[in-house]
C-alpha cells in the first residue's frame, strides 16, 4: 500500500452497483479514460468485483466495479450478488445507476439493501443520450418523493460528455480525509493476469450466441513478459462438448474470432504486442459446482 504525508487530501472506496446492464463498465472506463472494466451489452459479464482509481483534484476515488444486482439462481449467481453486497457494505460511498428508462422499482430494491448497509448513496441518471430533455425533468421529478434517501441524483451521459465532472465532485463531497491509499500513478489494484482474463472473457461476449459466455470461463496459464511482447496462453473453460465445437467453429473460426479481438483490446491495454495461445476446454457443470467454482476465484 501506498503512504504518503500530504494533508488535506480524501481518499475513500465507492460502490458503483445498479442492475445487470445499467452501465457500470461503460460510466467507468470514461471517468478513468481508460478500457479496464468490462463492457458488454450482456447483462451480467461482469463477476468479481474490480477496484478502479481516480484522482481529482486533491481526492484519490476508488472506485468498486461490482457485478449487477440480480435475484440469486445458481451457485455462480449468488457469489456475484454477494459480491454487490459486500461492495455496497465495505464502501464509504455508493453510487446507484438508474437508466432514465427504468421504473423506479428497480431503484426501491436497491433503496432496501443500501438502508441495510446504513451507507450514503448518489444516483446517477445512465443513456439520458435516448430520451428527450422533457422525459429527463418527469424522471428527475418522480425520484424526488425518495430526495431525504439520496445525497444527489446527476443526470449522466458518456456519449454527450455530460455529468463527469459533477459527479467526480460530488464523490469527493462524502469521501473521508485520509492520505491516498494506492500509488497515484496506478489505475487498477487488478494484476495484468485478471485484466487480460477480462478481455478474453469480454470477446466471448461479444463474439458468440447468448448460452455460451454464461456457461464459459477463461484461465490464465502463463505469462511470458518481455520488453516489446506479452506470450499469453490461455484456456477457455466450458460445460458441454457442443460448447466447445461451437466455440472452436468450423475448421476453427469461432476461436480464432476470439483470439482476435481479445488480442486487439489486450494490445491496447497493454500498449505491447501480444502473443495469444488459446484453447478450449471442457469441465462439466463447473458454475454449478462449488468446489469448481473456488478452482477460478468464485469464493462463495
Amino acid at each position: 500500500m501506498f503512504n504518503n504525508d500530504r494533508t488535506n487530501t480524501k481518499a475513500g472506496f465507492v460502490a458503483v452497483v445498479g442492475r445487470p446492464n445499467a452501465g457500470k463498465s461503460t460510466l467507468l472506463n470514461h471517468v478513468v479514460g481508460e478500457k479496464l472494466a468490462m463492457v458488454s451489452k450482456k447483462a451480467q459479464a461482469t463477476r468479481k468485483r474490480m477496484n478502479i482509481i481516480v484522482m481529482h483534484d486533491n481526492a484519490q476515488i476508488i472506485f468498486v466495479d461490482t457485478p449487477g444486482i440480480h435475484e440469486k439462481e445458481r451457485l455462480l449467481n449468488q457469489f456475484m450478488l454477494d459480491e454487490a453486497l459486500k461492495a455496497m457494505g465495505d464502501s464509504d460511498l455508493i453510487v446507484f445507476l438508474a437508466p432514465v428508462t427504468d421504473k423506479l422499482t428497480e431503484y426501491e430494491k436497491f433503496l432496501k439493501l443500501a438502508q441495510a448497509k446504513g451507507v450514503k448513496h448518489i444516483i446517477i441518471l445512465t443513456k439520458i443520450d435516448h430520451v428527450k430533455n422533457a422525459d429527463i425533468l418527469v424522471k428527475l421529478g418522480e425520484y424526488q418523493k425518495y430526495q431525504s434517501e439520496f445525497e444527489a441524483i446527476i443526470p449522466f451521459s458518456v456519449n454527450k460528455k455530460v455529468g463527469k465532472k459533477q459527479l467526480l465532485d460530488e464523490i469527493a463531497k462524502h469521501l473521508p480525509e485520509s492520505p491516498f491509499l494506492y500509488d497515484t500513478e496506478i489505475l487498477t489494484t487488478d494484476n495484468i493476469r485478471d485484466i487480460y482474463k477480462e478481455l478474453i472473457r469480454e470477446s466471448i461476449f461479444e463474439n458468440l450466441s447468448d448460452e455460451i459466455p454464461y456457461e464459459s470461463d477463461v484461465t490464465i496459464e502463463k505469462i511470458d513478459e518481455d520488453e516489446g511482447i506479452d506470450r499469453v496462453y490461455a484456456t477457455i473453460v466450458v460445460e458441454k462438448e457442443t460448447q466447445k465445437g461451437i466455440i472452436v467453429g468450423q475448421k476453427g473460426a469461432g476461436i480464432k474470432r476470439v483470439g482476435k479481438l481479445a488480442r486487439e483490446q489486450m494490445e491496447y491495454f497493454s500498449g505491447k504486442k501480444i502473443f495469444l495461445d488459446l484453447h478450449v476446454s471442457v469441465k462439466k457443470g463447473w458454475s454449478k459446482n462449488r468446489e469448481s467454482l473456488e478452482e477460478f476465484g468464485y469464493i462463495i
